[in-house]
């Protein structure tokens, strides 16, 4: 009996540290490029609204696909969809490394994004499935606590290689970390494939949503060179909204199949929770693209010391993210998602005070404060969208919010990174940016304080 539990206690542990392992690959990836990028524009002879695609690809493609890998997951088996993820994240991670132009590198990067969509939601089903429903709780922990020690070594991590050895390792060293995953998870968690499933891909929906914002992100890009007045810009804007009014058309006529099911698009505090999440997805990549820039470019540090720049951000995020679920059931999740708002707002506006003579300690209770509100925010409205839907919508819910935040993220940087480009210097650009999304996040702040509740009792 003893050897009985000896053995599952080593398969239970074997799996989640494979698990592990793979959460932190996917989540270091969101935030490992963002002090190499300079090095990368200078490698290439590229400009910032061409690398910026380097996290806005991957991303768009992550952000759009998370549900549709949820689904995946569900018709397919996790083991299974994180297996085929997992291959197809390895394979253009070698790609990207190996990468002879811009082209390569941002084709490469944006198809990561596909592993990584199939990988996330199979990693976390996976997780959960190892624990006993007693220790749920500790699955969730171990999530949150691996994403925040990810996304903060990340900017280290990126700029050391970058530094001394070379950005392209970035990519390498997600093969030998990806094998051990897989094949740990493939002797230790059984197969998990259903006999039938009713759940289908609204690949329609997808693919107009995806053109949408892909047709927004590319408008933004061009009107640095050629101006709003450009006929391709205004051509890429009517696609814009013509793929819009095409992805809501689609989801009308699909109904529980959508990308964003009815029930769910139907439920105005669903809907308010994800107006507040757009409002401020664009802070957090903000952040992470522009500060390394400015570091390096202006203030001529090394990668490295960049990365390492960013350092009481992610911090700060990690920790107010792990506070705010304590502090969830105390004080309810409007006035933590309002504080987070207005604590959003502040560290962008202490940030947007930044010119060429700036010294990095002033930027430093700007970071802070910022990361502060977005560990905040990002794990209540979570919760928030979770419980206003219904029990068997909660995982669906989740992904959505979760696709607002990325998808989001990645078209706010976009709109940032064309108002830098713009300006006169980038010290200034990031100035104008930053105020803009100050005012977003206070836009995000009423919207929250009037309407976003998480409390199942009240009224549509």
């Amino acid at each position: 009996m003893n050897e009985r539990k000896v053995s599952a206690d080593k398969h239970l542990y074997a799996g989640l540290m494979a698990l592990s392992l793979a959460i932190f690959i996917v989540a270091n990836d969101f935030t490992a490029f963002s002090p190499a990028l300079p090095t990368i524009e200078h490698e290439f002879h590229s400009d910032i609204t061409t690398t910026q695609w380097v996290i806005n690809g991957y991303a768009l493609v992550f952000g759009v696909l998370i549900v549709s890998g949820g689904r995946l997951a569900d018709m397919y088996g996790r083991r299974r969809v994180f297996i085929v993820g997992t291959l197809l994240f390895m394979v253009f991670s070698l790609l990207g490394g190996i990468a002879i132009n811009m082209g390569m590198l941002l084709i490469s990067r944006a198809l990561m994004g596909v592993g990584g969509a199939m990988m996330w939601p199979s990693i976390l089903g996976m997780t959960y499935g190892l624990m006993t429903e007693k220790r749920a709780g500790l699955a969730g922990g171990l999530v949150i606590t691996v994403c925040g020690i990810a996304n903060s070594a990340g900017p280290l991590l990126g700029g050391a290689l970058a530094d001394y050895i070379s950005w392209r390792w970035i990519f390498f060293i997600n093969l030998p970390v990806s094998v051990i995953a897989l094949y740990v998870c493939w002797r230790v968690i059984p197969d998990d494939s259903p006999e039938s499933c009713d759940e289908h891909i609204d690949y329609a929906g997808i693919t107009s949503l995806s053109m949408a914002l892909l047709a927004l992100l590319l408008a933004f890009d061009l009107v640095v060179d050629v101006g709003f007045k450009s006929p391709l810009v205004l051509g890429l804007i009517i696609a814009f909204f013509l793929f819009i009014c095409l992805f809501a058309f689609v989801e009308n006529r699909v109904g529980q199949q959508a990308l964003i099911p009815p029930d769910v698009a139907g439920n105005r505090r669903f809907i308010f929770a994800g107006i507040a999440t757009l409002l401020i997805s664009a802070l957090f990549f903000a952040g992470l693209f522009f500060i390394p820039q400015f570091l390096t470019n202006i203030r001529n540090t090394s990668a490295m010391q960049a990365g390492m720049g960013l350092i009481p951000m992610m911090l700060s995020f990690s920790v107010f993210g792990f506070l705010a679920g304590k502090l969830y059931d105390v004080i309810g999740a409007k006035k933590i998602v309002s504080a987070a708002t207005l604590l959003m707002a502040l560290g962008m506006y202490i940030l947007s005070h930044i010119h060429k003579d700036t010294q990095y300690t002033s930027l430093i209770p700007g970071l802070v404060i910022l990361g502060g509100g977005i560990g905040l925010f990002n794990s209540t409205i979570t919760t928030v969208a979770i419980t206003v839907v219904d029990e068997s919508r909660a995982s669906l819910a989740g992904a959505i919010i979760f696709m607002f935040q990325i998808a989001g993220g990645a078209v706010g940087l976009g709109l940032n990174t064309t108002i830098v480009a713009m300006a006169k210097d980038m010290p200034s650009g990031i100035d104008h940016a930053f105020t803009l999304n100050a005012c977003l996040a206070i836009f995000a702040f009423v919207v929250c304080i009037l309407f976003v509740e998480a409390d199942k009792n009240t009224i549509n």
